[in-house]
């Protein structure tokens, strides 16, 4: 007879439960993110529709300028859903994201055009794209820090890659969908109808995603959230950890005690997001715009680029359990440094759908170093308190100034005749980032996630597992 012993059986229910609520988390974050970059994807077919239909090159300028906008209501999603996550929970504050970003499709795929409803087309367009991007700005925090707190203290790195892995899976997905309506309808049927599909199709997942959400496990402790009601503020810290004090967290707790980690998230993120929407979001435009490759290739090119980017994430995160997160980090701030400009240039040049992808390909090879790690690395540098609210308003921040306005400054200056300034701008951006990894962030990381872990009596405790839904 085998004999079990009482510490094995403990780490593999720790385990099951590590996979099942990251299953969970998952799920929720890739239709947030469908949902989001479906636009992208499909906004050389509506663009005319809801902004200039006299102009198609001053159309798609407006469409990401409209996809811009998600970018300047991040910070403030991600200030209202982080304090909201780490006051009442995250499973709390990820159930209502989905909710939101869910009604941000349904609007756009009834919506009607400015032949309709004239300039009220356009102004409804932009609100679904202010809603959605307060939506995924408390989603990217809050699902980055639910996904470190709910991961096995030596894998945390390879449970929390899968934010990105679902963040880019949700790309693929909708330009999955791009293919197939591609494939199954003419681009006339694309222009004047098939564009609502995907949006539709947002909806309808999010209300699945919303009950399934509801069944996650909660990873703030019940001293977080007493202390967050005004009450005492008694001791975090499970066994093995340092004790913290249990606060609300709030903007003034952030830039009173935690404002340093929080400047090193908004320059750690700046290059990484730079990178991420030039290789993922703008790069389909330059395809078709620069280098002439036509749509219906450039999307498959960008499907399978995705598709191999987005499997190599748990690889490198599970590297970074290994090798640590700041040298993987360095890693990319050099390539990216050295290969951005050579890689886009190569890529403005030629027709060649192979050579395309491989150049792609060699782009996102470069920026998963920072992608697979990017949740974990900002997770490591806050308390509980105010974990939430720290990762997401940094990001968010880093995002709206930087990543979220390549896609626009990019088709300007392509349109301008300067496409390789852009070339100069991001890697400027990957340069300061690299200063970053290298002067400013700790060679070892500080186990501020220690007492996340979740013992099998958490589970029953009404503050911590399900019976608080």
């Amino acid at each position: 007879m085998s004999i079990t012993h009482p510490e094995v059986t403990s780490n593999a229910a720790r385990t099951r439960r590590a996979v099942a609520n990251t299953l969970k988390g998952s799920a929720g974050n890739l239709i947030e993110w469908y949902d989001l970059y479906v636009y992208a994807a499909f906004s050389a077919y509506f663009a005319a529709y809801f902004f200039n239909s006299k102009d198609p090159v001053q159309a798609q300028i407006d469409a990401y300028l409209s996809f811009a906008l998600t970018f300047l209501m991040r910070p403030v999603g991600s200030w209202f859903f982080g304090r909201y996550a780490d006051r009442r929970g995250r499973r709390a504050a990820l159930t209502l994201s989905v909710t939101l970003m869910g009604l941000g499709s349904l609007l756009v795929a009834v919506l009607p055009g400015i032949a309709q409803i004239g300039v009220w087309s356009t102004v409804l367009m932009y609100f679904s794209r202010l809603l959605q991007g307060f939506s995924v700005g408390g989603e990217y925090g809050t699902a980055a820090t639910y996904m470190s707190e709910v991961a096995t203290a030596k894998r945390r790195g390879f449970f929390s890659s899968f934010q990105y892995v679902t963040l880019v899976g949700g790309q693929v997905l909708a330009l999955l969908t791009l293919v197939i309506l591609q494939t199954t309808l003419g681009e006339s049927d694309l222009k004047a109808w098939g564009w609502r599909i995907p949006f539709a199709i947002g909806a309808v997942t999010a209300l699945i995603v919303l009950w399934l959400r509801r069944t996650m496990d909660e990873t703030i402790s019940h001293q977080q959230v007493e202390a967050a009601k005004g009450g005492t503020a008694p001791s975090l810290g499970g066994q093995g950890a340092k004790s913290e004090t249990a606060e609300p967290g709030t903007l003034k707790l952030l830039f009173t005690k935690h404002w340093k980690p929080f400047v090193v998230v908004v320059f750690l993120t700046m290059g990484g997001t730079c990178a991420f929407y030039l290789y993922t979001t703008y790069i389909l435009s330059f395809m078709n715009n620069v280098s002439h490759i036509p749509k219906t290739q450039t999307s498959i090119i960008n499907f399978w680029a995705l598709f191999v980017y987005m499997l190599l994430h748990p690889l490198f995160g599970l590297l970074s359990d290994r090798i640590g997160r700041k040298l993987q980090l360095i890693v990319f701030g050099v390539l990216g440094a050295i290969f951005t400009w050579p890689i886009m240039s190569a890529l403005a040049g030629t027709k060649d759908p192979v050579v395309a992808f491989l150049l792609m390909l060699a782009g996102l090879l470069i920026v998963v170093n920072y992608t697979s790690i990017s949740a974990i690395v900002k997770a490591e540098l806050f308390p509980a308190s105010v974990r939430a609210l720290g990762v997401g308003l940094g990001y968010a921040v880093a995002n709206s100034l930087f990543g979220g306005t390549v896609p626009f400054i990019g088709e300007w200056l392509s349109s301008a005749g300067h496409k390789d300034w852009l070339f100069t701008y991001v890697t400027i951006t990957i340069v300061i980032s690299l200063v970053v990894y290298i002067f400013f962030l700790p060679n070892r990381k500080k186990e501020t996630l220690l007492d996340q872990d979740l013992t099998p009596e958490d589970a029953a405790d009404p503050a911590m597992g399900r019976a608080s839904a």
